[in-house]
């Protein structure tokens, strides 16, 4: 069976993203790029929601994503995507796939096939229903030092409770702290 997990980053009052759909609050520094070179070489498929899938389909595949950041480049543009979007009709970003219908069915079903492990990036909306779904196993949360005065919850309209078990935690120089949880089985 296969994993699935989130990567986002976090305002420390649990904002994902602020006003307009700003991130750039988000510490890019060299141990940030580690994490995410790391993460982009476990070739794992990558999901997205239409508004995320947009922002990083319009950076990624750029020449200037591949010299500010060659390996995390190579491997956002070589895996494997999909893009849950209703709206989408075409997706122009390599490896890409988009599925408009019935999200939740068809990621249980996608999880109960062999392959390769799934990770979403970003994409709110989307992990708050996998999460109510039961369907996410692992959350990889870095938590930037920074609080905003507004934006949108990570968690944003969760109906269920979820029960996480701390992992891992590492504190990086920048004074992010990247925590692991991992779903409890009720």
């Amino acid at each position: 069976m296969r994993r699935i997990g989130v990567f986002n980053f976090t305002t420390l009052n649990g904002y994902y993203k602020g006003p307009n759909e700003d991130i750039s609050w988000h510490q890019h520094g060299e141990e940030e790029g580690d994490v995410a070179k790391e993460g982009a070489q476990q070739e794992n498929i990558l999901l997205f929601g239409r508004v995320t899938y947009e922002m990083m389909a319009g950076f990624w595949p750029t020449p200037m994503a591949a010299e500010q950041f060659p390996d995390v480049a190579k491997g956002m543009n070589n895996s494997e995507k999909i893009v849950f979007s209703k709206t989408l009709k075409q997706a122009d970003w390599k490896n890409t796939r988009i599925i408009g219908e019935n999200m939740i069915e068809e990621v249980r079903r996608l999880k109960e096939t062999a392959g390769k492990d799934m990770t979403i990036l970003g994409s709110g909306t989307i992990v708050t229903q996998l999460s109510d779904a039961g369907l996410i196993d692992d959350y990889m949360i870095m938590v930037d030092p920074i609080i905003l005065g507004e934006g949108t919850p990570m968690f944003n309209g969760m109906k269920n409770k979820l029960n996480l078990k701390l992992t891992d935690s590492k504190r990086l120089k920048s004074g992010a702290v990247m925590n692991t949880y991992s779903r409890v089985a009720e």
